[in-house]
């Protein structure tokens, strides 16, 4: 946070040594019907939804205790539930940075005791680069997995390896002495399925029985993912991104990280690569490796009982998730920067880079793609650009802006109309409908059939006497007096002009799936699809400024340029997404192009929205997210945006110590507020601190079960001292332990502007608005939310909290 000072203000962390955390976000949630209704739940809503006892997360900080009294201390054991957050809840990061100071400080000051002491400072203070190394281990072992399972069941549509079941079409034609240059993926130990059910390899019986077959595969994985998904692990579905940026915002979600999800999203992602959906599995890959990081951050006290650290382990795990996707180790760094993290501080920074740098290790160990390479579509560029390429360059970054404007607008009605209509209450249906769509018209196009990255490397690679690609068949002149190499010396045979109207097919085909894809219920990706979105042949353009004999214009890097501008038209990336294509070329004299395109893209689609694709989900599902890049311009002050209204009641408020058990009970059950502020008396109105629903629930609770005398008639105290009471009173209740001494505060004159800087920086949940030091009301996160969404026109109700 930056004003790490003001987490000083006033919290007593004596209270703090006695937290444990009851629940973990492993949890499963079992059932297909998993309803997220953030109006029921949220923890911010403090002043309206429903609310029940015992549904809504408590954090303590109170004030010191009074060891001479003999007032129940309610703090002298752990309490069951006190200190962890509930499901759908924010967490307080002032409070969470605070208990991880008071945990430094008491390690810090017994670790000269002993050596027992002094080896468990060292294990707290290399805890955090163990448990970023144990994430990079699992993400790049994963991944490998991934990639070679996915390559596997994709070909097992087309045929199978007698001599080895578990080789692909590649592997299976390695050691075939058979082949030959141009027909180098045809061997007698590759059989296709028309081959072995009717025993025909060429003809239209041949043809019909291998297109039924790739339809019938297709749907196989497509519905064992769905299912898989629904039955088990609700929450492996779609990308995660839109989710982990909410998450690492503060936000919980019960199961999205756990070890059930993990499992059954490895499995899914790799049968729905396999069924050939227009999604890849680069995106999933970052929620996998967040999973992993959320595991092994249990293994350690300093991350499991505090969500604030676990945070910055999830930070450093994305950053491996897009390491081992594209082989990018800084590019995944910075996209952890960029995109999803909310809080970043240095030292996250270097456990980033090192769980990065692990799991591209990892995965170079494996070495799925047998290419000695951490992706399969890896190229090298050795041909330099010239100037007037930046013209088509910056074509190609409007292209991308427009394509990123119309697929992101695309995208979120059809999302938008599925969560609408009867049409989403079925979503195996509409995964095997989309499904089986995609395979009859993807089997008859070869660029369509291919799986995803063979694609981008078909594309991607410059052509050579090596490619027997038809987009590489260019005429050889067998008169010429001498042999002739290169590319730009030979015209165009038949099959470029055929490759190039077959891609252009492809092209339209995609943008129509994609849109369609991206959002149903299997493990999908945007990352790849978006890579697609572009390639143009364009030696014929420019061939008129090329000298006769030089090889200047390179189709591939224009496919790539292409597809860095598509991806950030739709993610709105720029830094990480040029580091990323960068890394994947290995050529750092592309960076000018690659920029210039990204910038271009980016500033294009702005144009037509300011939300990128995973932004406008987290607006779609209506997730608590303060984006930090959004400015707020409106010249509203807070008592414009404070409840309560003039319309509303009063606020509910507790006094310091005229309030009995009962008075506090009727109060809890007749609201449905999830706080309290505690004031002095009625009459002045002078702020004392606040106190959580769930905290005065439980603390009573126990106070009934553990100490005699205190009954419904027992006076409640959150003062320093009690008041003197006659002798025949009931023995009354101490509750100052379980009071925020300091809750923030703004004067009903501050602008908005500065409130929601002050929301984003210090990750607050709520905030009292006083004026002259007397209470006047409470703005929530929920209320900014719903406040910003009313200043930009739109209607709060239908697009908050669904």
């Amino acid at each position: 946070m930056e004003s790490e000072q003001l987490f000083h203000r006033g919290y007593y962390r004596n209270s703090y040594n006695s937290i444990t955390s009851a629940s973990s976000d492993e949890e499963l949630l079992d059932g297909a019907g998993v309803i997220m209704d953030f109006q029921t739940s949220e923890d911010d809503n403090l002043l309206d939804g429903d609310a029940s006892i015992g549904t809504h997360y408590t954090m303590t900080n109170g004030g010191t205790i009074n060891s001479s009294t003999h007032l129940l201390d309610l703090l002298d054991e752990p309490i069951p539930g006190v200190g962890t957050y509930d499901d759908f809840h924010t967490i307080d990061w002032v409070r969470e940075k605070c208990k991880d100071r008071e945990r430094h400080r008491r390690i810090n000051s017994k670790k000269k005791e002993s050596a027992w002491e002094m080896t468990k400072s060292l294990y707290d203070a290399w805890s955090g680069w163990l448990v970023v190394t144990l994430t990079g281990l699992a993400s790049g072992a994963l991944a490998g997995l991934i990639d070679i399972a996915a390559d596997w069941m994709t070909d097992l549509k087309e045929g199978i390896c007698l001599s080895a079941l578990w080789f692909n079409h590649e592997q299976c034609c390695w050691g075939s002495n058979e082949t030959t240059f141009e027909e180098r993926d045809k061997c007698p130990q590759w059989k296709t399925w028309a081959e072995l059910i009717i025993g025909q390899a060429e003809g239209p019986g041949s043809y019909i029985m291998n297109y039924i077959m790739y339809i019938f595969w297709a749907l196989s994985f497509a519905f064992l993912a769905v299912s898989l998904v629904k039955v088990f692990a609700p929450y492996a579905c779609g990308s995660g991104i839109p989710e982990i940026k909410t998450i690492l915002s503060g936000f919980i979600i019960r199961g999205y990280l756990g070890k059930w999800t993990l499992m059954i999203k490895t499995i899914t992602l790799v049968l729905a690569v396999a069924s050939g959906l227009s999604l890849g599995k680069e995106g999933p890959l970052v929620h996998v490796a967040c999973c992993c990081g959320n595991i092994f951050s249990y293994l350690f006290p300093k991350y499991s009982t505090n969500e604030a650290k676990k945070r910055e382990v999830l930070s450093a795990a994305s950053a491996a998730g897009v390491s081992v996707a594209f082989g990018a180790p800084i590019g995944g760094v910075l996209f952890s920067l960029e995109e999803v993290s909310y809080y970043f501080p240095l030292k996250t920074l270097w456990r980033s880079f090192f769980a990065a740098l692990v799991a591209a290790f990892v995965l170079r160990s494996i070495n799925p793609f047998g290419n000695s390479r951490l992706v399969l579509f890896y190229v090298e560029y050795h041909t330099p650009w010239y100037l007037f390429e930046l013209l088509p360059f910056i074509l190609l970054g409007v292209f991308g802006g427009l394509w990123g404007a119309f697929f992101i607008r695309a995208n979120i009605a059809w999302c938008r109309r599925r969560k609408s209509t009867k049409f989403g209450k079925y979503p195996v249906l509409e995964v095997i409908i989309v499904a089986a769509i995609t395979a009859v018209i993807a089997f008859p196009n070869p660029y369509t059939r291919l799986n995803t990255s063979e694609l981008i490397k078909e594309l991607f690679t410059d052509c050579g006497p090596l490619e027997s690609s038809s987009l590489c068949d260019y005429r050889n002149d067998m008169n010429a007096s001498k042999i002739v190499d290169d590319i730009p010396d030979r015209p165009a045979g038949t099959g470029v002009y055929s490759a190039i109207w077959q891609l252009c097919l492809a092209l339209i085909f995609k943008i129509i799936m994609t849109v369609f894809t991206f959002g149903i219920k299997v493990p999908s990706g945007l990352f790849i699809p978006s890579m697609l979105a572009y390639y143009h042949h364009d030696w014929f353009i420019f061939k008129e400024w090329c000298e006769v004999g030089a090889d200047c214009i390179t189709p591939g890097l224009y496919a790539m340029v292409g597809a860095a501008a598509c991806l950030g038209g739709v993610t709105r990336m720029t830094v990480s997404l040029v580091v990323i294509v960068f890394e994947l070329t290995g050529g750092l004299e592309y960076i000018v192009p690659l920029m210039a395109a990204v910038m271009t893209s980016k500033w294009v689609g702005d144009a037509f929205g300011r939300e990128g694709i995973y932004e406008a989900h987290i607006r779609l599902n209506g997730y608590p997210f303060l984006d930090a890049k959004e400015e707020f311009t409106h010249t509203t002050l807070a008592a414009d945006v404070m409840r309560p209204r003039r319309s509303d009641p009063p606020l509910a408020v507790l006094t310091q110590d005229n309030m009995t058990v009962e008075d506090i009970e009727n109060l809890i059950n007749e609201t449905s507020y999830n706080g309290f502020p505690v004031i002095m008396s009625k009459e002045s109105q002078r702020l004392v601190g606040f106190a959580l629903r769930r905290d005065l629930t439980i603390a009573i609770e126990s106070a009934r079960k553990k100490q005699e005398g205190i009954v419904g008639s027992s006076r409640v105290c959150f003062a320093q001292h009690t008041p003197s009471l006659p002798a025949e009173s009931p023995r009354p209740l101490k509750l100052r332990s379980i009071l925020d001494m300091s809750p923030f505060t703004v004067t009903d004159h501050t602008p908005m502007e500065i409130v929601v800087d002050i929301f984003r920086k210090l990750g607050l949940r709520q905030c009292l608005v006083t004026h002259n030091g007397r209470l006047l009301g409470i703005i929530t996160k929920k209320d900014i939310l719903r406040h910003t969404a009313q200043t930009a026109n739109q209607d709060p109700a239908s697009i908050m909290f669904n």
